[in-house]
């Protein structure tokens, strides 16, 4: 069990290379930076297929449920995607595929993806716009569902949500913005999900953890990995976390978050690790509105014009689950700026 310290001790901690962390992401860079006539033209290549096998880290890989990992739709074919009828068709089909979003589709509402997909956008102009992706019916799993690479705005509801018992989820190097109600959530017992290296920003609710304070279904589920993502300007919810444990929120840039960065509630347990908060005058919350206290543990973070932050109890080691390194939190406003978004790993 981790134990509970009260006041920030940022403590030198093992490097490791943004190549690293960005580990398996350069072999889709041929692929994902093509335009889509290229893509068209290239598709089913053995480079497409090292793209989609690419794997996650974080509770995302955990070996759990009957999965090996998160592998998306690596085992099925690949398709070019450039509308929301064609997009809606593919990521609804009970069979495994690798979609590739070439420029901007529009539409309003969710679109509903099942199991074993693969989303990827296609260099730097792939864009989801008006609508959301839900992973997920309540009759069809969205599991082993992997989103990179993409542009989510304007959102009529949920720009993702990750719902109804969906696990072995990987979203990562997405850019999120100005949608309706939340950017990412995750709820309704969903599990073993990451979200990493994203950009957040010019919206106020980022990401949800947990669907309401009387959804005690969510506890024991909800096993969550948010690492190396940007939280910029957005007001709350970096994460919002109920009943889950653990949480594992390392390695994260949060600046100028006028709410606060995270909040565990409802009895949850979050380990906040390494991150690095600026101009946030309540970092981590112990409770929140009207939601009981939540359990958190903060170790290594750095604190730059920021309130205290509140710790309690101790929390479940993300170890016991998977390895990980960190890098030190001083070093975050560099490399995660750089990092996070579309057209990195392109």
């Amino acid at each position: 069990m981790t134990g509970t310290p009260h006041t920030p001790h940022p403590r030198h901690l093992p490097r490791v290379s943004r190549r690293s962390l960005l580990a398996g992401t350069a072999a889709s860079a041929a692929v994902l930076a093509a335009g889509a006539g290229q893509a068209r033209a290239a598709a089913g290549p053995a480079r497409l297929a090292a793209v989609a096998a690419q794997s996650a880290d974080g509770f995302a890989g955990v070996s759990a449920l009957g999965l090996n990992g998160t592998t998306g739709g690596a085992a099925g074919p690949t398709v070019t995607v450039t509308t929301a009828a064609q997009l809606r068709e593919y990521a609804g089909r009970n069979l495994p595929y690798v979609l590739l979003v070439s420029g901007r589709i529009a539409f309003d509402g969710m679109i509903t993806v099942v199991a074993d997909k693969s989303i990827l956008g296609i260099g730097s102009t792939a864009e989801i716009t008006g609508g959301g992706l839900q992973l997920g019916s309540t009759t069809r799993p969205g599991n082993n569902v992997v989103i990179r690479n993409i542009r989510f705005t304007d959102a009529s509801d949920d720009s993702i949500s990750v719902t109804n018992r969906a696990h072995h989820v990987w979203i990562d190097h997405c850019d999120f913005s100005q949608g309706y109600d939340g950017l990412l959530d995750i709820k309704r017992e969903s599990d073993y999900v990451t979200v990493s290296w994203n950009h957040f920003h010019d919206h106020s609710k980022a990401c949800l953890l947990g669907h309401n304070d009387s959804y005690t279904a969510d506890r024991g589920k909800l096993r969550v990995t948010y690492h190396h993502n940007f939280f910029d300007g957005t007001d709350q919810r970096h994460p919002r976390v109920r009943f889950a444990e653990p949480v594992h929120v390392y390695n994260n840039l949060y600046r100028n978050n006028r709410l606060y960065g995270v909040a565990s509630t409802e009895d949850a347990g979050v380990l906040v690790e390494a991150n690095h908060f600026e101009n946030v005058a309540h970092p981590i919350y112990s409770g929140y509105d009207d939601s009981g206290p939540g359990r958190v543990v903060e170790r290594g973070n750095v604190y730059v014009n920021c309130g205290p932050p509140q710790t309690l109890g101790t929390v479940v080691e993300p170890r016991t689950y998977y390895g990980y390194s960190l890098d030190p939190a001083s070093s975050l406003p560099s490399t995660v700026p750089a990092g996070v978004g579309v057209g990195v790993i392109a």
